[in-house]
């Protein structure tokens, strides 16, 4: 399985990413896609963001059983610790 978040992006991306995955909620896409097309589809989101941001979490064999990649500047950032994936919220200092 994969779930895709974006944020920020333009609608004609979301709305060419949901021909290949569903989106239950605005921004939010899930399917079940082979390794190649779900790379296809990250590469086209990085691409046409436009200052946006994403994450992605698909399975992976690993101890937690996925694997996470993000682009652009959200409030929360992924960080590996050990071999496992931990959410950072970051805050924007004044």
């Amino acid at each position: 399985m994969i779930v895709l978040i974006l944020e920020k992006v333009p609608s004609g991306l979301r709305g060419e990413i949901s021909r290949w995955m569903i989106e239950p909620r605005a921004g939010v896409f899930v399917g079940n896609l082979s390794a190649a097309v779900r790379d296809r589809i990250w590469e086209k989101a990085e691409k046409s963001a436009r200052g946006g941001a994403g994450m992605l979490i698909h399975n992976a064999k690993n101890e937690q059983g996925f694997d996470m990649r993000t682009f652009g500047d959200t409030t929360r950032s992924i960080v590996n610790v050990e071999g496992l994936w931990l959410v950072q919220l970051t805050t924007k200092q004044t």
